[in-house]
């Protein structure tokens, strides 16, 4: 059985009837993609956007933010999302981009570790620092809109700058080695998508491990090295995250969910849920 949070394809934001695109830079004043976002989703996407008026309010993996003006926005494809209040006035400049148009064109994914374990999902930003962002921001928005026989090239070059902006920002100086080697990187990167694939069916490091062509131990290592966590951490969490999200509907019963999350019964599931939470999923709900 399926997990019921949504994925949705950045093709669904884009161009819903056309070609999935690698990257994409929206135009709100034309309309917003009709998709219920006041529900909990996720989507296989990466996304910056910076505020420039207005306020929303969203959780990303059930933490609450409250965005304003100056504030940073970054969404990664293992996430899940809930904007829970967006006013009429709130505007922004972003950009959605796939995991492969960054790994292929520039492999800038490999370095810049706010990738894999962001700091912060929403940061208020200095003016300056605001003021340098969105100026990246409205220059590929520019080539975006500009035909041009070498268009995918020049988006590919200024994305990168801006990731590399982006990067500085949240404490990464390019002038400093990375934490973990590129390739380890890249695998924790990897991991963390399968556990988002499969962590409902499978919760063994072993599986994970196999699929990466790893052992499981050297997999441990490079994932506590990239993300300061231990995989089986990561395997944890996402079950966990994926239950409280759920417990947060109150039409659904404690066993539809123990289900949703092929748990082997409404027993096994509690257990678990009181072992990593310390409440059971009824004290969860009733607190929420």
């Amino acid at each position: 059985m399926s997990a019921p949070i949504p994925t949705y394809q950045l093709q669904a934001f884009a161009h819903p009837e056309g070609a999935a695109p690698e990257v994409f830079v929206p135009d709100y004043a034309t309309g917003r993609p009709r998709i219920p976002l006041h529900r909990p989703y996720r989507g296989n996407y990466y996304k910056i956007s910076l505020c420039l008026r207005g306020q929303a309010e969203l959780t990303i993996d059930l933490a609450p933010y409250v965005v304003t003006p100056g504030c940073l926005v970054l969404a990664t494809p293992e996430v899940i999302k809930q904007w829970l209040h967006v006013t009429d006035d709130y505007e922004t400049l972003s950009v959605f981009f796939t995991r492969e148009f960054i790994t292929t064109h520039h492999k800038a994914t490999n370095r810049l570790r706010f990738f894999v374990a962001p700091a912060a999902y929403v940061r208020q930003l200095s003016a300056p620092e605001a003021a340098n962002i969105a100026a990246s921001f409205r220059f590929l928005q520019q080539k975006y809109r500009t035909p041009h026989v070498q268009r995918p090239h020049i988006l590919q070059n200024i994305l990168t700058s801006l990731l590399y902006e982006v990067a500085s920002i949240y404490d990464q100086p390019l002038a400093a080695p990375p934490a973990a080697t590129p390739r380890n990187q890249a695998l924790a990167a990897g991991f963390r998508q399968l556990v988002q694939t499969h962590c409902l069916a499978e919760r063994r490091v072993t599986f994970y491990a196999a699929a990466l062509c790893v052992t499981p131990k050297h997999l441990s290592a490079l994932v506590k090295e990239a993300t300061g966590r231990t995989a089986r951490d990561w395997i944890t969490q996402a079950v966990v995250l994926e239950a409280k999200t759920l417990l947060q509907n109150p039409t659904l019963p404690v066993y539809q969910v123990a289900a949703s999350l092929q748990f082997a019964d409404q027993f096994a599931f509690s257990r678990f849920f009181r072992q990593n939470t310390g409440l059971s999923p009824s004290a969860y709900r009733q607190g929420n």
